[in-house]
């Protein structure tokens, strides 16, 4: 089967290329064609679907924080997980890790929730499903983005060494499966919603964590302060 020109950066199409060739891949894009043709608003819009490959390439990446979909809002979603474009107001799960940061570094709560600025440290901001359908939330997973994003897990923990992956809730704790853990650090917490933030994400450090991993490794930390 031939493979599907994705508008993406260099390593990862190299890395990923027999996905863009295999079967559910063209079905996926058949599927999202379709959506169009109906007359489906889909977010983010189609040059931001890759974005956090294309802010973060394959040999960059220090650190994944695994998100579910994109948010289905007007103008929220952007490509990247938990991010919004600038001067869009800071989503609830995005404002917890924001309060997380400020307990764990004591950086103030920032007045932006483009976090751009981690991407390009090398933090993939991975949704597992990379497209959702207008005002409908969940509306495109089990569509194959999610053997895609596997692909990807899987493949950073293959042929990558000391990664830090932040799970938070149970359907990115569900992809631990995917990573080898005596080859990277795994970081699990609840999740930041407002429904479970309470529950295990505020006081888990994970921020700090991630940066005193990435220091015994030899690596650069990331500066999770956004202005």
């Amino acid at each position: 089967m031939s493979s599907i020109d994705v508008q993406i950066e260099e390593s990862w199409k190299k890395r990923l290329n027999d996905e863009f060739r295999s079967e559910y891949f063209h079905n996926l894009k058949e599927f999202l064609v379709s959506e169009k043709l109906n007359g489906r608003k889909i977010y983010p819009p189609g040059s931001q679907i890759f974005s956090a490959f294309n802010h973060t390439a394959f040999e960059n990446v220090k650190v994944v924080i695994l998100g579910q979909d994109p948010y289905h809002g007007e103008g929220q979603a952007h490509g990247l997980s938990f991010s919004v474009p600038p001067g869009v107001r800071i989503p609830p799960s995005l404002l917890n890790m924001f309060k997380e940061i400020r307990s764990d570094l004591g950086y103030n709560i920032p007045t932006t929730g483009n976090l751009e600025k981690w991407a390009t440290q090398g933090v993939l901001l991975l949704n597992a499903t990379l497209t959702v359908r207008a005002n409908e939330a969940s509306s495109h997973q089990n569509r194959g983005w999610e053997t895609f994003t596997d692909s990807v897990i899987r493949t950073l923990s293959e042929s990558r060494e000391h990664l830090v992956f932040m799970l938070w809730g149970r359907f990115a704790q569900a992809k631990e499966n995917l990573i080898d853990a005596s080859r990277h650090l795994i970081l699990k917490a609840a999740h930041p919603s407002p429904f479970s933030a309470d529950r295990g994400f505020f006081g888990c450090r994970h921020f700090s964590r991630c940066n005193e991993y990435l220091r015994t490794q030899g690596k650069t930390e990331i500066n999770w302060k956004l202005d």
